[in-house]
């Protein structure tokens, strides 16, 4: 099967995809998309997880999503950089699966691996498309980037536009539960729960452009619209 994809998700962590934009991962698919997650690092150690623990998760979430595509760039979960060696790793990737568009974490954070994710997807892209390098595969140019948020700053995000999820949270959520060493165990004493919360913040965002549900977006550049038919 071709590897070439339309959206390629860069998360930093198993699990930052499915929280940030898991509902516009399912609406892709629904559309007959051809969309991938790179996660960039195993996720471990966490208090209640383990290696082998998050991969069973983070494939049994993929199960969910029912996505085309999905690895593991094996960085270092804490210490992730976006050095020399991991940009030519991730240029390689975006050589390989030639996304038209990639999303990142937003950019501000307090988790230093999700800034130095961003920094890392924002140089890639740049040399994946150099010519006389020693990178594999033909020069390519990712057409654009766009930034979810699953973020560890407690902030009020000023997106560029909110995606409609409404159809999806469930099966959203269904795949934000699988990870349950990350947001279910040890957190059984939380009121509101996790997932409540969640579902609270979806909702609010679902308010802002009058549906049930929604997740926003960023961009550094500007959006083109070619005509206003589907604005909400």
């Amino acid at each position: 099967m071709s590897e070439k994809l339309d959206v390629l998700v860069v998360a930093p962590h198993p699990d930052d995809a499915e929280l940030g934009m898991g509902g516009a991962i399912l609406k892709f698919v629904s559309e007959g998309r051809r969309v991938g997650i790179l996660d960039l690092t195993n996720g471990e150690p966490t208090p209640h997880g383990s290696e082998e623990i998050r991969a069973a998760e983070t494939s049994e979430a993929t199960q969910v999503l029912g996505i085309d595509w999905r690895e593991n760039l094996g960085l270092p979960n804490r210490s992730l950089e976006a050095t020399l060696e991991a940009r030519h790793q991730l240029a390689a990737v975006f050589r390989r699966t030639q996304p038209r568009w990639i999303f990142a974490p937003y950019w501000t954070d307090a988790h230093p691996d999700h800034v130095a994710a961003t920094q890392l997807v924002e140089a890639s892209r740049f040399w994946s498309k150099l010519t006389k390098s020693d990178i594999p595969g033909e020069p390519y140019h990712p057409e654009r980037i766009y930034n979810y948020y699953c973020v560890h700053l407690k902030l009020v995000p000023q997106p560029a536009f909110v995606l409609d999820i409404s159809d999806y949270w469930e099966q959203k959520l269904a795949a934000i539960a699988c990870f349950e060493s990350q947001f279910i165990r040890g957190r059984e004493h939380l009121q509101p729960s996790f997932l409540e919360r969640l579902r609270d913040e979806a909702a609010y965002w679902g308010k802002t452009i009058g549906t049930q549900y929604g997740e926003p977006f960023a961009c550094r550049e500007p959006l083109g619209l070619t005509s206003m038919q589907d604005l909400i």
